[in-house]
């Protein structure tokens, strides 16, 4: 059993930076990539931001130049740094992994259960 569990979440004001966090846990043997997407109201579940076992990433342009993924892969964590947040970027945020996990061994896509993020004054 693999499971992701975010935080960080909030209200913030239009302007202003939140910092998620995506830790994961359970019969991991290797994480390949992690993601972040987003789902507003409304609207389909979007990719924020994507980065891989090697440390390469891609954004949504939405986002570019505003948000950063990182991840430690000791920790098994994963992280989106927002700044200069919208209303728009107002979503739920789910982390995601593409995992090697379990017995036998096998390789998982896995989402968490979300954090929401408001942007408003």
């Amino acid at each position: 059993q693999v499971q992701l569990v975010e935080s960080g979440g909030g209200l913030v004001q239009p302007g202003g930076s939140l910092r998620l966090s995506c830790a994961a846990s359970g019969s991991i043997f290797s994480i390949y990539a992690m993601a972040w997407y987003r789902q507003a109201p409304g609207k389909q579940r979007e990719l924020v931001a994507h980065i891989t076992s090697g440390g390469s990433t891609n954004y949504a342009d939405s986002v570019k130049g505003r948000f950063i993924i990182s991840r430690d892969n000791a920790k098994n964590t994963v992280f989106l740094q927002t700044r200069s947040l919208k209303p728009e970027d107002t979503a739920v945020y789910y982390c995601n992994a593409f995992v090697e996990a379990g017995s036998p061994r096998r390789n998982l896509a896995v989402w968490g259960q979300g954090t929401l993020v408001t942007v408003s004054s």
